[in-house]
């Protein structure tokens, strides 16, 4: 069969559409970015300590945040398909279901952080004064969780179902009032205390408030499309459970291992030493400063692919997915020319020993290479199969090449074999290019196209079980 190359390569719409929700979501990350860069920077001001155990936790943080990542892009397989089909009821029932099941999360993490913040520091580091500077950020973080889960969940299922420019109108003006804050309290400017560390958590949690405030609103109160309201959030959902179960739970499993797995990353880096974490706080930066068109373009893929499967095309969601795994070729290597390009200014910017210099210098060359197989990886396992519905192979991956082969060989390059910070970082990142490859024969497979059941379909098969 002779194969059309103009076809796979994409056309104009194709393209326009890719971009048209790329460009939002990756500007809306690199805001995000920009936060962060801004925190560790003037962190960065009042030492390696406080940055260092900012850094650390801020892991556990990111625990809860992919978490909820796993639970809104879970929930987005279903309502980007519910969406191209325009199925409205099952598509609130969905967005039902990912809410109180972020609610319960927030409240666990909440817990943890307000009752055990010491036990949860010395999951990172055994030093004394990382672990203390690190219970001060938790203790004015802790209403942060609530307000961080169902601003994020909700901005996924904007994105879901187009809407991508209302999410980044909120998060630039939250990032004018992250700033703003995390300025005055933690140089102590305006007459407001000088807090330091603490200073950079209560400014994150302001911002957080604007944020909840703006996106949630907008989605219960203002929404015309979809028109959830907020006594939508107690209907009744028993018929949508065993289907959002076995489409979304996987996400949120692989997403969660995902996170808990980039959790023992640091942990093994905070036993290496202080030296060694503040380096690779520098070093995230510029990889997510880096990586931002990746991230963009894996969440428009995966929105793309489930509203295209919606209609009912499953040979254009095939070439499609051909199409953005060589885009995520293009974009990482374009990335990590960016790497190289910003590291030794990005590593100028903030106040570190000698020794902490070098090792950040090995990690960018590191992440440069990493990158480019990264890329292509997220395109597919974040985007195009994952928007297929192929969440149990997804989950099924994530655990066998980080579990089983990055962690266990980050440990003995880092805690016996001693290796460079080039290689430890190597190590601890190898599970990116293993998944690049075993993703590309999924893709090849067609077995990734599955299939996701309405509602009311739901409903029948359990009324028709049941006679």
């Amino acid at each position: 069969m002779k194969v059309d190359l103009k076809e796979y390569l994409g056309d104009k719409e194709f393209y326009s559409n890719v971009f048209h929700l790329a460009i939002p979501i990756s500007l809306q990350s690199l805001i995000t970015i920009g936060v962060n860069t801004m925190d560790t920077i003037m962190l960065g001001q009042t030492g390696e300590i406080q940055l260092a155990a900012s850094s650390l936790a801020n892991q556990f943080i990111i625990i809860f945040h992919i978490m909820c990542m796993g639970l809104g892009m879970g929930a987005s397989v279903m309502t980007s398909r519910y969406w191209g089909s325009r199925d409205i009821i099952s598509l609130k029932k969905s967005v039902t279901l990912m809410y109180r099941l972020c609610f319960l999360f927030a409240m666990s993490f909440t817990a943890a952080t307000l009752f055990f913040p010491e036990g949860v520091m010395r999951l990172y580091t055994h030093d004394s004064q990382m672990i203390e500077a690190g219970m001060s950020y938790f203790r004015w973080f802790t209403p942060g969780y609530l307000l961080l889960g169902f601003s994020l969940t909700t901005t996924i299922v904007l994105r879901s179902i187009g809407k991508v420019k209302i999410p980044l109108r909120v998060s630039i003006f939250a990032f004018f009032v992250n700033i703003f804050f995390n300025y005055v309290f933690i140089f102590g400017k305006f007459g407001a205390p000088r807090m330091e560390i603490a200073g950079a958590a209560l400014g994150t949690v302001i911002s957080r408030v604007f944020e909840m405030v703006l996106i949630f609103g907008y989605f219960v109160y203002v929404d015309e499309d979809v028109k959830y309201r907020i006594n939508d959030l107690f209907m009744d959902c028993k018929d949508m459970v065993a289907e959002y179960f076995r489409v979304s739970i996987p996400v949120l499993v692989s997403d969660t291992l995902l996170g808990l797995g980039n959790s023992a990353v640091s942990m093994i880096m905070g036993r290496i030493g202080a030296s060694f974490v503040a380096a690779n706080a520098v070093t995230v930066v510029v990889m997510q400063l880096s990586s931002v068109m990746i991230q963009g373009t894996a969440n428009a893929s995966a929105i793309i692919t489930g509203t295209t499967l919606g209609r009912g095309n499953r040979r254009k969601v095939q070439v499609q997915g051909y199409t953005f795994w060589g885009l995520g070729l293009v974009i990482g290597c374009i990335s990590a020319l960016i790497i190289l390009l910003i590291s030794k200014p990005m590593i100028g910017f903030y106040s570190l020993s000698e020794e902490t210099r070098i090792i950040a210098r090995q990690l960018m060359v590191a992440i440069s290479i990493i990158i480019i197989f990264q890329a292509q990886n997220s395109l597919l396992t974040k985007g195009v199969l994952r928007g297929g519905g192929d969440t149990r192979f997804l989950m099924i991956a994530d655990i066998l090449f980080l579990w089983v082969v990055s962690i266990p060989l980050g440990i003995f390059a880092g805690l016996v074999w001693h290796l460079s910070a080039f290689w430890i970082l190597i190590a601890l990142k190898i599970d990116q290019i293993i998944k690049a490859v075993w993703c590309i024969f999924r893709l090849r497979s067609g077995k990734w196209i599955k299939k996701i059941e309405p509602a009311g379909e739901v409903k029948l098969k359990e009324e028709l079980g049941r006679a």
